[in-house]
């Protein structure tokens, strides 16, 4: 799908809509998340063969016991125009931001490719 048809501001308010959606249990982990979105992962950052729609950046929480003072936070970040390219249509923009979410929320809880796939959130 022609990433143009979800501006910027239609796609941030998925995102909002997608956060919101998101269970009462992960949200101590999620509120210490800062939340991105970028139009593209930056150039220098990709590899080839490689499509990648969110990347979560931090110290997963099976790892530590929240953020050391002074550092900054985890991120997620969500990649507007790959996350729309994979869509067929737009009424499928939303669930797949969500999955693309949810799948970084893993991320940040510790879990591996392996497991969230196994779940379903790949």
């Amino acid at each position: 799908m022609d990433p143009s048809s979800v501006p910027l501001s239609a796609f941030e308010e998925m995102v909002v809509d997608a956060l919101d959606s998101l269970p009462d249990w992960v949200l101590p982990v999620v509120n210490e998340i800062a939340v991105l979105v970028e139009d593209e992962q930056a150039e220098s950052e990709r590899r080839p063969g490689v499509l990648l729609l969110g990347l979560y950046r931090g110290v997963p929480r099976t790892s530590h016991y929240g953020r050391a003072p002074g550092t900054l936070p985890d991120t997620i970040t969500l990649y507007r125009i790959p996350i729309v390219e994979v869509c067929a249509r737009i009424e499928d923009v939303p669930a797949r931001v969500r999955t693309v979410l949810v799948h970084e929320v893993g991320h940040a809880m510790g879990m591996s490719e392996t497991e969230l796939r196994e779940l379903g959130w790949a």
